[in-house]
């Protein structure tokens, strides 16, 4: 029985369905971007690189002739990964212009060097490739210390442009009252995860009453797109990347 629950916690964690409703404390912020990311799937093909992999979890979304996972070499937890490849933080592992396209989930916050990072990816790719990014726009610090930066719409934009790719479509995904109700879940999540047997408790008392009551007032409630919490943005490699 425990094996079996362990097993819909696993299979919720990134692409939650109902039951991620009750096992997983950040139900919102994981269905928002996992939908964003299905909607541009088809724009993503033939040989892709994906960048920061972690587990793939986003892999089934994409009919790419193959798919390659690239990871940064940090030395820890590497059991865990699903990486085929891992570089040390500067030069990716490729010849110039190897992939048809490339996929960065929920990593440019975690480079330091945003500008090096984006010429690398530049770099591998080929003419009119396209890369699929999201970025959290409003999220608590985590895989501390290695969290340095949050970004806006409008930097983004900026910072693809400044590296040889032009937009296609940005997305902000949760952009209603949601938004808070997952901050809120986060909290108490964070304040309960030391503790196993607290945390299930404040996961089935206060998370999941919670998170399903901010899914029916998002429902009454206006939007607003300047608060949300993630950036999706599809765009195209223009030019190489100085």
């Amino acid at each position: 029985m425990i094996s079996y629950l362990e097993k819909i916690v696993r299979q919720n964690e990134f692409n939650p369905g109902l039951p991620g409703l009750i096992t997983n404390p950040f139900f919102i912020a994981r269905q928002g971007l996992s939908s964003a990311i299905q909607e541009f799937a088809a724009s993503v093909s033939g040989r892709t690189l994906d960048i920061g992999c972690g587990t793939k979890p986003y892999q089934k979304y994409f009919a790419c002739s193959e798919y390659v996972g690239l990871e940064f070499d940090t030395g820890i937890d590497q059991d865990k990964k699903e990486a085929d490849y891992y570089y040390s933080g500067d030069r990716f592992p490729f010849e110039d212009a190897s992939f048809d396209s490339a996929v960065c989930n929920q990593v440019l916050e975690h480079i330091f060097n945003p500008e090096d990072f984006l010429s690398e990816v530049n770099r591998v790719l080929k003419l009119n490739s396209k890369l699929l990014l999201t970025v959290p726009f409003i999220w608590d610090e985590h895989e501390q210390p290695f969290d340095y930066a949050r970004y806006s719409s409008f930097g983004l934009k900026h910072l693809l442009e400044k590296k040889g790719f032009k937009v296609i479509e940005q997305r902000k995904t949760v952009t209603d009252y949601r938004s808070i109700i997952q901050l809120v879940d986060a909290y108490f999540y964070k304040i309960s995860r030391r503790y196993k047997i607290i945390k299930q408790l404040v996961q089935l008392i206060l998370i999941f009453p919670f998170t399903a009551a901010g899914i029916l007032l998002s429902f009454i409630l206006p939007s607003n797109n300047d608060l949300y919490l993630d950036n999706v943005i599809l765009c195209e490699k223009t030019d190489n990347s100085n």
